[in-house]
């Protein structure tokens, strides 16, 4: 099984991928099979989410799960703050820090 996850444009919260919208919430997240590229490409288009990418999931009697330990940490909050912005360590000079 394979679901799709990123990040809210606007609040940086994990989301998942319903099918028709994007939830909050990982148990409403539909199988996404091998569309998984094409509906990630057209939604980062859209610019709905940011960075969405495909997870390997499973179904448990608590519902959806994703499979990895690296996507299971993900699901636990945002890993990208809107709050963020790049600046330059001295405007003058051409060393940007992230």
């Amino acid at each position: 099984m394979k679901i799709l996850t990123g990040n809210d444009l606007k609040t940086g919260e994990v989301i998942w991928w319903t099918g028709t919208d994007w939830s909050l919430h990982v148990n409403d997240a539909v199988d996404v099979g091998d569309k998984a590229d094409e509906i990630a490409a057209r939604e980062e288009a859209l610019r709905r989410v940011n960075v969405p990418y495909a997870v390997d999931a499973t179904t448990d009697g608590q519902g959806v799960r994703p499979s990895h330990i690296k996507e299971r940490i993900r699901a636990l909050g945002p890993t990208v703050r809107p709050d963020l912005t790049l600046k330059p360590a001295d405007p003058a000079a051409g060393n940007w820090v992230i």
